[in-house]
């Protein structure tokens, strides 16, 4: 009898556990839904081993629902991805909320969860999360697609109240993506030798943002 009843304090213990990673989850997408659109100016730092370029600027666009729209007056690499800060696609599908537990290193308020997304049309395999349980919001993720390799986001924000990050790093598998460099410009120099050497390369784009106009929803 005792042995049951340890076992039962087990499941109600991890049930419990998985609730509240589950109500975090949500609580993060509806923060992150709560914004409508923005504008920003954003300086681009690449750092590719095989790629040389100066720092740059963009301009970003983004309204609920659309993709965002990064526009500038020449070349920037930028991974598609990287700058989907409403993280829309873990959202997309229904998906199962695993609680990892504390976050290694973190303090207490900060959680380690995945998100596996439950169908198939979801581009991504697996999502890999720290969220701060009192601000609910993304501090960083990995995500594992399914065509384009894994990225490693982390964000950081400039206060409590923030929803959208001042600065995020963006890691990438950039042997995964297609990169127009034939069409990079004068002030970009490429390594060919390094391009055709062989073992995974991989790329960190650092972005820094410059809000001009947040719109978010009252509810």
């Amino acid at each position: 009898m005792k042995r049951l009843g340890f076992i039962l304090l087990i499941l109600f213990s991890t049930s419990g556990f998985s609730q509240n990673a589950k109500e975090q989850m949500l609580l993060v997408k509806k923060r992150h839904e709560s914004i409508l659109a923005f504008q920003a100016n954003v300086q681009v730092h690449v750092d590719v081993s095989f790629i040389t370029m100066p720092d740059k600027e963009v301009q970003a666009v983004f309204q609920k629902g659309e993709e965002l729209i990064v526009t500038s007056e020449d070349f920037v690499l930028i991974p598609k991805r990287g700058l989907d800060l409403s993280f829309s696609e873990l959202f997309e599908y229904p998906y199962l909320t695993v609680d990892r537990g504390p976050a290694e290193g973190k303090a207490p308020s900060i959680i380690a969860v995945s998100i596996l997304p439950l169908d198939n049309q979801a581009e991504f395999s697996v999502a890999n999360l720290r969220i701060d349980t009192v601000n609910h919001r993304i501090l960083w993720a990995e995500i594992n697609t399914k065509e384009d390799g894994t990225y490693v986001l982390d964000l950081t924000y400039p206060d409590k109240q923030a929803v959208l990050p001042s600065k995020l790093d963006v890691s990438f598998e950039i042997d995964r993506i297609k990169i127009p460099l034939n069409f990079a410009g004068n002030d970009v120099s490429v390594d060919r030798k390094k391009t055709k050497g062989s073992g995974k390369k991989s790329g960190k784009i650092e972005l820094l943002f410059m809000y001009k106009d947040i719109q978010k929803s009252q509810k």
